[in-house]
Parts: C-alpha cells; structure tokens; sequence
C-alpha cells in the first residue's frame, strides 16, 4: 500500500481528505494526540481510541533517550509497544533542540547534547534521526530541522533555515522507501514570509510525503502565526497533506483549518486535562473552582465521553481538590474527546460547504458561556 493523501472536498482554503497509510486510514483535518513518551498521559490505549483519533504523535528525542530505539525494535516497534497499530507520526527533535538550548551545541553536520534526563553526552545528525524513527517503525517521519525561536531577527532566521534546508536533504537521502510510510519535510523561516517562501521551494524541490509548517506556536502570537499562514499554505503542494506543529487551541485550529491545514497535535488538552481544565462548548472551565463543588450538571451535555456521561461537575471537583488520580484521567478523555469531536465537525461543514457558519456558531458558544459566567 502506497502512502497517499486524497481529497474529498474543498470549502474555500478548507479541505478535507483521506491520508492513506502502512497502518490504516486517516480522516483529515485530523488532530493527533500527543504521545511523547509512547504513552498519551493519563490515558490507555483504547482510551485513546475511544475517544476517536486514529493517528498519535511520539517523539524521537525523549525516546532515543528512555527507553531508547534499539530497545523499541527489539520489542517489536513502537505500534506493538504501546498498543496502537494504527498511524504513529514522530517528530523529529527539533523543538528540543531549540527548547533545550543550554544543554546543546549545534554545528553544520547535528547538535549534540546533554540528557535532560541523566546529562549523557547524545549526537543527532540528520541520518541518526532518520535510523532512530525507522527503528521506532514511525509511520510518519520528520525531518530534523532547527526550530527557529521567536524573536529572531531576519539574518538569524534564513541562516537557521539554511542548516534546516540541508539536513532536510540528507533526511531524504537517508530515509528508507517503504510502501505506506512517509517522509515529511518542515517549513521554518521563523516570521519573515520570503524565508517561508525559500523554505517552501527548497523543499518541494527535494520532495516529500507531506510537508509541514514549523516554528509557530512559540510566542509569536495567534495574529502573527495566521499572517505567517496566510503567506506559507498557499505555496505548499495542493496534492499532499499539511501539518501545523505544535498548534493549539481550539480557535487555534478553527483558523489554521480555514487557512488549509489538515493536520494538528499539541500538548493543550492532556496538559489542561491534568490541571482541571476542561475544553467545553461554552468554553473553557476550571473544575478546581469553588462554584463547582455543589453542581450536579454534566461537564458538557453534548459530549459522550465517560466524564460528561456518567459524573457532575462536582464530582469531577470533589476528585481534583482531594488529589485523587481519578481527575485528571477523566478531564483527559474529554478534551481529546472533544478535539476529536470539533474535527469531525470541521470535516463535516467542510464537505457541505458550510465551515464558515460552523466556526460562527463554534465562537459563539464560547463566547455565550463567558458572557453567561459558565467557565472559570
């Protein structure tokens, strides 16, 4: 089976499609949960399906170092690991590169860098990450590239990117074709649209499974991360799958899907479902606030999920203000729930032409529960 991307319907830049894979479909626009460690925190596999993903995200830095790839291959891969044989995208490291910048030292040919974890000296070369994400049998692969901080002034920026641009080439050259895996490159160029525009050019010309933009998401700002966007998701191949990194919030992804992007993963939902935020239709709420204690309405009356369905709010307050494990378990499964659910609603008012009035009536549920006092 051949990697592919299929397109089933368009409204304006919006599209939605299908990415075929060694490891089954994928409905897009898609949201993959953040799976750093091989595990989505607080969470089982079958959790995580239930919630309705059907692609997750590991990553090759923290994995390298615990357990590490050889391990992972000697165990079976990554799929049998964690108890996942559907898609897994891995990213590469370089958000850990820029994120961990005390402990590195960057040159033409990788980084090298102490563990955050023990502080053992590692190397990462474009080949090495390559091999690691092979030996994790990563169903999507990204290339390792240099995530350029923000701010960064324009002569910093194109220099990061000319590092980016040439380990992108050598990932190419050292990823193995094998039918229904892919090969991703990364637009970076930090906020400077004709480096966006190089970097979109450049990586055509080498050629990949998809490309995804870079970069974003790290203090630039939502206004700015759109304008950035605007000028990049044009440029990109029509006929290939596109990925925000990193991105974000729900209003995050209602834009970005409006600007023509069709994948996602970000950390916001298991992250606020571990410190008792819960993404709703009416907005964000905290469960810890003292206004909970005493109300026994479902979290969120339009979700399924097994904190909506079965528990109060008070419940779900009583578990957070106790300290009982039971809490962020539960607020975990709704926000990817709910995630999941906004893009499969995205994907449908996609293909009836209809996102616009979608995104509208998304907002103003938001927007009413604020207005009303129901969030906190």
């Amino acid at each position: 089976m051949n990697f592919s991307f299929t397109l089933a319907g368009r409204d304006g830049a919006a599209r939605a499609g299908t990415l075929i894979t060694a490891h089954g479909a994928v409905a897009t626009p898609c949201f993959m949960p953040v799976g750093t460690a091989a595990t989505v925190k607080a969470m089982t596999a079958d959790a995580v399906r239930a919630t309705g993903a059907g692609i997750v995200l590991a990553n090759t830095y923290h994995l390298m170092l615990r357990p590490g790839a050889e391990r992972v291959a000697a165990l079976g891969g990554l799929h049998r690991l964690m108890d996942w044989p559907g898609p897994i995208l891995t990213d590469s490291g370089g958000f850990q590169v820029m994120s961990l910048a005390k402990l590195r030292k960057l040159d033409a040919d990788g980084v090298t860098f102490r563990s955050h974890i023990d502080g053992s000296a590692h190397r990462l070369t474009p080949e090495r990450v390559i091999d690691i994400q092979s030996k994790l049998d990563a169903t999507i692969s990204m290339v390792l590239d240099e995530c350029t901080a923000f701010p960064a002034s324009h002569e910093a920026a194109a220099l990061s990117l000319d590092l980016s641009l040439r380990w992108a080439e050598r990932c190419r050259a050292a990823f193995p074709a094998r039918p229904g895996y892919g090969l991703f490159g990364i637009v970076q160029g930090g906020v400077y649209a004709d480096l966006r525009a190089r970097a979109c050019e450049a990586l055509m010309a080498i050629g990949f499974e998809g490309y995804a933009v870079g970069g974003l998401a790290v203090g630039e700002g939502q206004a700015m991360m759109l304008a950035v966007l605007e000028a990049t998701v044009p440029l990109l191949p029509a006929e290939k799958p596109r990925y925000l990194m990193g991105v974000g919030t729900p209003d995050d992804i209602i834009a970005a899907v409006l600007r023509g992007i069709d994948m996602f993963d970000c950390v916001i939902p298991t992250r606020a479902g571990r410190t008792a935020r819960a993404y709703t239709s009416r907005g964000v709420l905290n469960l810890r606030n003292a206004r909970f204690a005493d109300d026994p309405a479902p979290l969120d009356p339009g979700c399924a999920c097994p904190a909506c369905t079965r528990h109060a709010r008070a419940y779900l307050h009583h578990l957070f203000r106790s300290g009982e494990i039971l809490g962020p378990m539960l607020l975990t499964w709704h926000n990817l729930r709910y995630y999941q659910d906004l893009m499969q609603r995205l994907r449908a008012a996609i293909l009836d032409g209809r996102l616009a009035a979608t995104a509208a009536a998304l907002r103003a549920g938001w927007g009413a529960g604020a207005k009303e006092g129901d969030r906190g």
